[in-house]
């Protein structure tokens, strides 16, 4: 796979295909659908996320988003996406590999939200065994990290049933909602992966095409 970086602005993004959705960077022509389904959903999120500053939904402040998103992307720290319904082309959500870590390290963390009228309905499910090929055979990642609320029933079984396995607890781990809050880490490496699509008759690796 190549890519084409003219410009910070034009740089070639990845877009990740499956089935049923797809996953591709953020641009400026989402702001509309994208700020509409955080709106709509800002109760259902708040308390798994960070606090939102006050302009967050703003056109300005999407670009400024996606400006760091870019530079983030061009230094190797972090990979946004939006999920989108094959379908419909409709966002669904959004998951992001942040932290990205080269070296004896390699690897990285997964963070994701969805809009609250798709919850529950299996999407976040798909769009996390899209991207745990992606990490490991694009990125050529070792080790995939996530971290959750212990009270947030729904996330622990969607990455357990994504082949995650819990490594610990972490006391104050991350400043959510306001407030700093305990989370249970997980972990996938390379190699459960790779054992996990073996006995499932499962191919490995997503579609995953060029754009600009």
């Amino acid at each position: 796979m190549s890519f084409l970086r003219p410009a910070l602005s034009l740089e070639v993004a990845i877009r990740i295909e499956g089935p049923t959705h797809y996953l591709r960077p953020p641009i400026m022509s989402d702001f509309a659908e994208w700020s509409a389904l955080r709106e709509a959903s800002r109760a259902f999120l708040a308390p798994w996320e960070p606090l939102w500053p006050e302009d967050d939904l703003t056109r300005a402040s999407f670009r400024r988003r996606l400006r760091r998103y870019a530079q983030e992307r061009k230094d190797g720290r972090s990979q946004s996406f939006l999920l989108f319904s094959a379908k419909t082309d409709e966002i669904l959500g959004g998951l992001t590999v942040s932290n990205i870590r080269r070296g004896v390290a390699q690897m990285a963390t997964i963070g994701y939200w969805m809009g609250a009228r798709h919850a529950g309905k299996g999407h976040m499910s798909k769009a996390v065994s899209m991207i745990l090929p992606y990490c490991f055979k694009e990125l050529r990642l070792h080790r995939v990290e996530a971290a959750c609320l212990p009270i947030n029933g729904p996330s622990i079984r969607l990455l357990e049933n994504a082949g995650f396995r819990r490594e610990g607890y972490a006391r104050n781990y991350l400043l959510i909602n306001g407030s700093w809050q305990d989370h249970i880490l997980f972990s996938c490496l390379a190699e459960d992966h790779a054992l996990a699509t073996s006995s499932s008759g499962l191919r490995p690796g997503s579609n995953l095409k060029e754009f600009l």
